[in-house]
């Protein structure tokens, strides 16, 4: 009975039945699918949000850029080349002007039904800006920190002459003597404080010395945005010319004949291996850091210098004058020598990060240093330093922001 109905409906042509159900057919199932396609999209945009919005919380809280960027990626389980190679997927990390960063997160969600009808995916954005103070640093008004507990971290001899009303100097050797400091030398600073209690004192002025001290922890541990080195040399051997322009990059091995004027334009350096300035140079670099990749590399002056080198005022390595790697055990675990020879001039400003290093100064500065030096030891030969702290006690932007929040 049900059969033969079901012909004779098939059969009637005074309605169209059959052709109208026809036509009706996938429009009633795009248009109920299509709605599921819909809130698929909304729910996956809503997850995008909170992901995002985890993300760059936590994001905001590295150093630098490139460690926001990689720390946004991973919580979101994307890596630069799935970038490059979908047009679709990908995430993208600003700074803005205000020391806030933006990420922007999007991603193709496949529809199910409306590719009836050609529309294959939904494209699905959200963006997630998060804001805060930048971090406030944590060094006070320390200009000087000797961070080894070998004997004699800080040698001070005869002729040295360091001047400032507020720089701090922070010794953390406890061995005996932590200090020697011989006569003709005087350290005149608003603080010299000593963890250790022993050290020897042969004469000469030291002003303000605190021993059993509570030393400085080194401000800037694990804070410094250690950047990706370039297989390939922007320089490399030996260069001639009276006035030399060194463009940012890897430099290896280098070597400049004579006493040229020595240009170092904005941005980072990275020195790869000894690069030797012969005596009487001229070294200009300003809004420029210096990059040492492992303990050998080095900036060897052979004699004297006039040395001016100012640190950007912004970017990833804003305030950042030289710093090293630290991220590497064994390559900590061989302290070398640095030798700081600007004694015929030398203007410096910024943080000089060099915890593996065990430093020599025998320059003369010819206005106040801002400065910020992390150093493994110190010898202080005859040298006039005038020195101050930097400013908020060598804030950076690889400092991160403090209690970070969402304004969307």
């Amino acid at each position: 009975m049900f059969l033969e109905k079901l012909r004779q409906g098939w059969l009637d042509r005074s309605g169209n039945f059959g052709i109208i159900s026809a036509l009706l057919a996938p429009v009633l199932l795009v248009s109920a699918g299509g709605a599921l396609d819909v809130a698929s999209a909304y729910n996956t945009r809503v997850d995008m949000q909170a992901q995002l919005d985890a993300a760059m919380l936590a994001a905001a809280r590295k150093s630098g850029k490139s460690a926001q960027e990689l720390e946004a990626r991973n919580f979101l389980g994307l890596s630069a080349e799935e970038d490059k190679l979908s047009e679709t997927t990908g995430f993208v990390l600003t700074v803005n002007s205000d020391g806030s960063i933006t990420g922007g997160y999007q991603q193709a969600v496949e529809n199910r039904f409306l590719g009836i009808i050609g529309l294959s995916n939904f494209n699905v954005g959200v963006n997630t800006t998060v804001a805060a103070s930048a971090a406030k640093g944590t060094g006070g008004n320390g200009c000087i920190y000797a961070l080894g507990n070998q004997n004699q971290a800080v040698l001070i001899n005869s002729g040295a002459n360091v001047k400032s009303t507020k720089c701090e100097v922070h010794v953390h050797s406890t061995s005996n003597p932590a200090f020697i400091m011989n006569a003709g030398a005087t350290i005149d600073t608003a603080k010299f404080c000593v963890k250790g209690a022993n050290y020897i004192k042969n004469g000469g002025t030291l002003t303000n010395l605190e021993t059993k001290c509570a030393a400085e922890a080194d401000p800037f541990a694990g804070k410094m945005p250690e950047p990706q080195i370039p297989a390939n040399c922007t320089t490399s051997g030996t260069m001639d010319g009276q006035s030399i322009t060194l463009q940012p990059g890897k430099h290896c091995g280098t070597t400049f004949n004579g006493s040229p004027t020595i240009t170092f334009k904005p941005g980072l350096h990275i020195i790869s291996g000894r690069m030797i300035i012969n005596s009487g140079a001229t070294v200009k670099a300003e809004g420029v850091t210096f990059y040492f990749p492992d303990v050998n590399s080095e900036i060897r002056a052979n004699g004297g210098l006039t040395f001016t080198a100012t640190a950007p005022t912004s970017g990833d390595y804003k305030n950042i004058l030289m710093f090293e790697k630290t991220s590497d055990a064994s390559n900590n675990r061989y302290p070398q020598q640095y030798i700081f020879n600007g004694s015929k001039g030398e203007i410096l400003k910024g943080i000089i990060h060099l915890p593996n290093r065990d430093v020599t100064y025998n320059s003369t500065t010819n206005q106040t240093n801002n400065i910020t030096l992390v150093v493994n030891t110190i010898i202080m030969n005859s040298s006039n330093w005038k020195i101050e702290p930097l400013e908020a006690g060598g804030t950076t932007s690889t400092s991160g922001l403090a209690n970070p929040r969402i304004l969307r």
